[in-house]
């Protein structure tokens, strides 16, 4: 995957990490899950581009 992409990714989970954090601090359920879609979000799209690597280093 491009570096741009993983960087993306990365952001997009850490993102959801800091939105979820405030949401317990406030007590705002809202923004609980609105973090932690974009956490698990981020962390699935991770994985993905894991496994897309590790198949093309596989078939080289």
């Amino acid at each position: 995957m491009s570096v741009g992409q993983t960087i993306r990714h990365k952001t997009q989970a850490l993102k959801g990490r800091i939105t979820e954090r405030i949401g317990r601090t406030t007590h705002n359920r809202r923004l609980q899950r609105e973090g932690r879609t974009d956490r698990v979000a981020g962390d699935l799209k991770q994985s993905g581009d894991s496994v897309k690597d590790a198949f093309r280093r596989r078939r080289r």
